[in-house]
């Protein structure tokens, strides 16, 4: 299992966080040290809805223009956008044999998807 974001984003230390409390292993793919493979990017756009991965809420999409905003709709513009930019993708972003499996954190949903494990 794979476990996708940037370390000093508040979500993804809670998320590191309670799968260290509940041993769950994975491994950390950190977006600012390690990129974000197109092919992965595209994976995941197969399997949610661009609006999904895109945070709209966060700061960096924000912080972008109204023109620059407005050009994302659509998922091969999504996909531009976080490949450029990395921190808009919400995080974390959990992935096990390939599949998405949980993006964001939620205590309630983590215990019941790993509670199985």
């Amino acid at each position: 299992m794979k476990l996708y974001g940037i370390p000093n984003c508040s979500t993804v230390k809670k998320a590191r966080e309670w799968l260290a409390q509940h041993d769950v292993p994975y491994a950390f793919h950190d977006f600012k040290k390690q990129g974000f493979e197109q092919a992965v990017a595209q994976q995941w756009l197969e399997q949610v809805p661009w609006e999904k991965l895109v945070n709209r809420a966060g700061m960096t999409w924000r912080n972008l223009s109204e023109t620059e905003k407005a050009a994302v709709s659509n998922a091969q513009a999504a996909l531009t956008l976080m490949q450029s930019n990395t921190s808009v993708i919400k995080r974390p972003v959990v992935v096990k044999d390939h599949q998405i499996i949980a993006i964001g954190f939620n205590e309630a949903e983590y215990t019941q998807l790993f509670q199985k494990q």
